[in-house]
Order: structure tokens, then sequence, then C-alpha cells
């Protein structure tokens, strides 16, 4: 009798995956390169029905499955054991339409997001979606876990960017539909169930994606605060005077504000060490010379209010690029961190600055934690914290979780608000999901992936 490898290469040829042997040089993670992966095989499917080919196969022998993408995530999602078969679209990755008229692009699951941006710049379009890993990170991992950024405020999470959608069930069979419209009201939308499943319940082959027209003007500035409630009062300034043109509105908690303009990084910091909270907000819009005149005026409005101590606007887009980079590059706080441990959790707005205090309070009163950076996406709720901490045991792990989670509940906020569940917060699920929620999931669950190859043992067991 054939084995599952033998199966799999003939059915979709010997040159379309990596046996065990062959593997040592990839990971389960960008930032656990020096860690081989260990698997079956790594499966890199070519089309859709190599997928279909590899799951019926797979689903036949009890095989599990687990997809990886772009390896960005950060909360074991794409984590793997000796005895699974890895499936990748990394050669999946190709724009197979632009239609400029309808507004939309069809792609496959394995295109990066960055390059689904260039080419929607270059016809004078917008795919809003965009966060720092952009340029590794693949459109199906986006999917997968239904991705935040950087512009949700305006646009939405991934799922509100996806018309339609073609997926492969555990059985192989083959879900088809990519529509290209907005309004679809022809019973369950099963992309959505889909959506933030993390591979557990199908795999994403290629996506309509939602294009917007591209902006012509773009202002950005960093705003300073010392009183949380002034700075929620901007927001609602600025939302309602910039016409809805406001796209992003990037907290920074003083700390961390500090050690994304310090060495090692490179940036230098457009307002001084004063505040303790530092926002970095953007407006896109259609008439550059209008826009920001529009922006100015609401910065000086703003500070003649007392509702901003000081303020950098950016005046080039030199200065637009070395804002945003101060934001998005957190890469130079793990670089000073001996280990780190990384947070995303959502919460009512009105409740973030007491729980972030608490949080940055009690942390640093963990034996083997050294500092904790606090930063998010303040106008959508979602928080991040980056701890740093001296040794990476699950003992310290677990303590830094028991101070963050737990009073989630009584915010009634997420222990995710955009990096989805994985292994790692599966433990701390029922805190914001109640148990009818979670016997749901598992009856979905059963229902689409009855032996559960897909991703096992992620989100719910």
């Amino acid at each position: 009798m054939k084995n599952v490898i033998e199966e799999i290469a003939q059915a979709i040829g010997p040159d379309k995956f990596l046996s065990a042997d062959q593997i040592s040089e990839r990971f389960d993670h960008v930032w656990n390169t020096e860690k081989p992966l260990l698997a079956k095989a790594v499966i890199l499917a070519t089309k859709t029905e190599d997928v279909s080919q590899v799951l019926k196969i797979c689903n036949a022998a009890d095989q599990p499955v687990v997809m990886h993408g772009g390896l960005t995530n950060l909360v074991g999602s794409t984590r793997c054991k000796a005895e699974d078969i890895i499936l990748s679209l990394e050669k999946m990755n190709s724009i197979l339409e632009v239609d400029e008229q309808s507004r939309t692009m069809t792609v496959e699951a394995g295109c990066i997001l960055e390059t689904i941006q260039q080419a929607a710049a270059r016809r004078n379009l917008l795919f809003p979606l965009n966060f720092g890993a952009k340029g590794s990170a693949q459109i199906g991992g986006c999917v997968a876990t239904n991705a935040g950024g950087l512009r949700v405020l305006r646009y939405g999470m991934t799922r509100n960017l996806i018309l339609g959608m073609e997926a492969v069930l555990a059985d192989g069979t083959i879900l088809s539909s990519l529509k290209k419209i907005i309004k679809n009201n022809s019973g369950y939308d099963l992309k959505h169930l889909l959506i933030g499943s993390e591979g557990t319940l199908g795999i994403v082959t290629k996506l309509v994606l939602k294009l917007e027209e591209a902006p012509q003007s773009r202002n950005s500035a960093f705003v300073g605060f010392d009183d949380f409630n002034k700075l929620i009062a901007f927001l609602k300034f600025a939302d309602n005077r910039l016409g809805g043109t406001l796209s992003a509105f990037e907290l920074l908690w003083h700390e961390t504000y500090k050690a994304l303009t310090t060495e090692p990084s490179q940036m230098k910091p457009p307002l001084p060490y004063d505040f303790k909270y530092y926002v970095l907000f953007e407006s896109l819009g259609g008439n550059v010379i209008k826009d920001n005149a529009l922006f100015m005026e609401v910065l000086v409005s703003a500070m003649e209010k007392e509702l901003i101590l000081d303020a950098a606007p950016a005046h080039t887009q030199a200065d637009q690029a070395w804002f945003w980079n101060i934001r998005e590059d957190v890469g130079v706080i793990n670089a000073v961190c001996i280990f780190d441990q990384h947070f995303d959790v959502s919460l009512p707005i009105s409740k973030i600055d007491a729980y972030v205090d608490k949080i940055l309070k009690e942390i640093v009163e963990i034996e083997g934690v050294d500092a904790c950076y606090a930063f998010g996406h303040v106008a959508d709720g979602n928080i991040h914290f980056i701890v740093d901490k001296m040794d990476d045991s699950d003992a310290l792990r677990k303590a830094i979780n028991a101070v963050v989670y737990p009073p989630l509940e009584g915010f009634n906020g997420s222990v995710s608000a955009e990096h989805g569940i994985g292994l790692d917060k599966k433990p701390y699920l029922s805190i914001c999901r109640t148990q009818e929620e979670i016997a749901t999931m598992r009856l979905i669950k059963n229902s689409l992936d009855p032996k559960g190859i897909l991703n096992p043992g992620k989100i719910i067991d």
C-alpha cells in the first residue's frame, strides 16, 4: 500500500513537494529561522486542484495538514510537528486580474500584500489593508487571521475587503464563488465563515479583493498629550472636522515612542520626549491643496482649544515616510529585548487608559520582566504590548499572561483583536467567548472537518 507522500506525489507530481530531508532550511515562523522545520513533507501547490488532491488524500488517511503562508503570525498558528504535512501556497502568488471598472482585483492566496498594494497603485487604485509585515505577509494568511492593521478606522478589517473567495474544504471539496459584487444576500455567506478561521475550516486559494480610488492627498502629523480624555476628544474632533478622510489614528505610550526613536532605531523623534501619549494620525483625501489646508486648520484649532499640547505635521513625502517608519518598525523594540512576548487585545476605547496603566504597572513587578511597551490602533480599541523579559520559560510566559488577559473579561474586551487565537491564546479563549459560543465553534469545526486534519489543535480542541 502506498503511503501518503507517495500518493500525493503521484496525484500532483513529484516536483511539488519537499520531503523531510529537504526542509532543514525552512522554518515555521520568520522569528524562528534558527529552528529547522519538522514535518513529513512540504507541499508546494501550484493550483487549486493540487490543494484539492492533497486534502482528499490526507483526509482519507487521517493525515494532519498545517498551512504555511508568510509565517508572520504571532499566536502559533503555523507551529507544526514532525508528523504533520505542511501545505504552502507560496507558488500560487499571481495577480489574475485587475478590473478597474469594478474596482476589484482577483489574486491567488499566496500573493504578497505589498505586491497587491503596488499593483493597485499602478492603476491609481488603493488596496487599503496595511501593516508592518506587508512585504512578506501573504493575502491568504491575512484572510485566515482577518488581519487589521493601520487603516481599520476608515476601511475596516480584511473581512470588509473581500468580495469573492475560492477555498478547499478538508475532504477536497472546492467551494468557488469568485464574484465581484458587493451585494449578494443569497443565503449563508460562506466566505465569512472561513475569514478569521486560521486554516482550521478550509484552505483559501483565490480571492476577489475590493479596491478603492487612490487618494490624491495624504497628510500626517504626530501630536502630543498628557491627558487621555483630551486624546479621545481630539479623535472625535478630528474625525468630525476632517469630513470622513481620517484614515489612521495610532497611539504610542511614552516609553514606546522613546524606544522607537532612539538607538538602535535610525529614526529621530518628531516631537520631544515631554508627553505621556503620542498619536500619529493620517487623512487621505481627493484635493491636495484643500485637504492640506483643512488638516492644518484642524491642528491649529485643536491647539487653541487645548486638546493637544504640541504637533509636528509632515510637510514632505520624506516626512511621511519618516513618521510612518517610526510606527511600523516595532522590530526595533524586539531587537533590544532579551526575549520578547507580544500581545494584541481589544476593549472599549473609554477603558483603554485604565487598562493599560494597570498592565504597565503590574507587569514590571513580575520577576524576570525588564520592560513593557504599549502601542495600538486606539480608534478601533486595539492595543498591543511587547514585553521584554529575561527568559523564555513557560512559567514566566504564563505569569505575564495572567496579568494581561483576565482583566479583559471585566472590560468586555477580547484576548485577540487581529492576530487570532492559534495555540498560544487557546487557554484564554473563554475570557472573551461564552461556553455556548465555543461549543458552536466546535460544532462548525466538526461539521466541516470531522477528522480534524486542518491545522489541528489551533483555536479549539
